[in-house]
């Protein structure tokens, strides 16, 4: 069913505002991807709050083209049955839901990515994104590694501890 004008509109407006509030956009073509696969994507996108949408590229370029950060965007990669994922939150999770999809239904490939401050990455650079861990992934790593100093130190001072009454003990005994 072809849309209005002003369905249209509306369409550009919700992607203008998707595109100003994420911090990645990423963009896979879908082509042979089923109806049923394409709604379990994004069921499991929803979790980690990207959105998926499937929207004509025409409308996309008019939506990049009314945001002021992304007007020097090179579009040219947008060609054929494209998906996009925005995601305001983390800017890996986009590429991440739709690598560990692509896992299970290899017809979902990646075409690049659209940064917040209007880059288009390729699709080797947003694989490289998808392998990268998540933002509490990474948070929780970097505070494990400020918190190994201190756990190492605690753990020697106990250590020497008992090995000094182990000794003091076996003086006493003597």
């Amino acid at each position: 069913m072809a849309l209005t004008k002003e369905q249209k509109q509306s369409v550009v407006d919700e992607i203008t505002t998707l595109l100003s509030e994420s911090k990645l956009t990423v963009v896979a073509s879908y082509q042979g991807t089923g109806v049923k696969a394409l709604q379990e994507l994004r069921r499991n996108a929803k979790l980690s709050g990207t959105k998926i949408k499937v929207v004509k590229n025409r409308l996309i370029i008019k939506a990049v083209q009314n945001n002021e950060n992304l007007k020097n965007v090179d579009l040219s990669e947008l060609k054929g049955q494209l998906l996009y994922a925005f995601n305001g939150d983390d800017e890996v999770a986009p590429a991440q839901n739709l690598s560990t999809f692509a896992k299970k239904n290899p017809s979902i490939q990646f075409v690049g990515a659209i940064t917040a401050d209007g880059q288009f990455l390729g699709a080797d650079d947003v694989k490289a994104l998808a392998d990268l861990p998540s933002k509490n992934e990474l948070i929780a790593q970097v505070i494990a590694t400020l918190a190994s100093p201190l756990n190492d130190v605690t753990n020697a001072l106990s250590g020497n501890l008992h090995a000094l009454l182990d000794g003091v003990e076996t003086k006493a005994t003597a």
